[in-house]
């Protein structure tokens, strides 16, 4: 049972991080959801292939990159005893999740910074993105999800540093299979309904109680790192 605790762990803070997802990711999935041909775009019933195939899409991209983060850990730790490797990684964790639940609260916003380093990589890959709108067919709509997975985030990549100290390829593809499952109801939701959840992500009371349990998280993966 203490195996899965990682794993319900980061499911958990994909769930919180709901609040934040809406703010971040809501334009994109809005726009996937309007950007379907209209003869396609008939009722939440014809909507949802199409947004069960974006995700399906962002969800493999998050478990590439989690299998490379957690190879690149394997790495990091030839340099040191595995021991202490491990429980230094663990603590890096740890001080980003606490990070993440101040930057979702809206106390901190520290993260921006993080994001901001991505955003190279992204000016090269969000074109390929604007290229398969309209969305006509739900292979299209996979492929948007390829492309948006590595949209700059400071959500997602608290949670890649903490695929690294996963101990393995496999173990950080489980840890970020785990969140984005974790995001998945929030997205849904929102593709569904559009711009009516958008008002969730202004909400400063479900930001800051987000905010604070995964801040909770990040202390007992640092408690346990010490």
């Amino acid at each position: 049972m203490e195996s899965l605790v990682p794993y319900l762990s980061v499911f958990l803070v994909g769930l919180l991080g709901g609040v934040h997802c809406v703010g971040m990711c809501g334009g994109i999935v809005a726009a996937l959801t309007f950007g379907v041909a209209k003869q396609q775009h008939q009722g939440i019933a014809a909507i949802m292939p199409y947004q069960l195939a974006y995700n399906a899409g962002r969800i493999a991209s998050y478990v590439l990159a989690g299998a490379i983060m957690g190879a690149l850990g394997v790495l990091l730790a030839r340099f040191m005893p595995v021991y202490y490797a491990q429980q230094v990684l663990l603590a890096v964790a740890g001080l980003f999740m606490v990070l993440m639940g101040l930057y979702l609260a809206g106390w901190w916003m520290v993260l921006n910074r993080v994001e901001r380093l991505g955003g190279w990589l992204w000016k090269r890959i969000e074109p390929l993105g604007r290229q398969l709108f309209p969305v006509r067919a739900p292979l299209q709509a996979l492929g948007v999800g390829l492309v948006w997975g590595w949209v700059p985030c400071g959500l997602v990549y608290s949670m890649l540093v903490t695929a690294v100290a996963a101990g393995s390829a496999l173990k950080g593809a489980g840890l970020m299979l785990a969140f984005a499952l974790g995001t998945l109801p929030n997205l849904l939701v929102i593709g569904a309904l559009a711009g009516a959840a958008a008002r969730l992500a202004r909400s400063s009371i479900a930001r800051q109680v987000a905010g604070g349990t995964v801040m909770l998280f990040g202390f007992y993966t640092l408690w346990q790192a010490i």
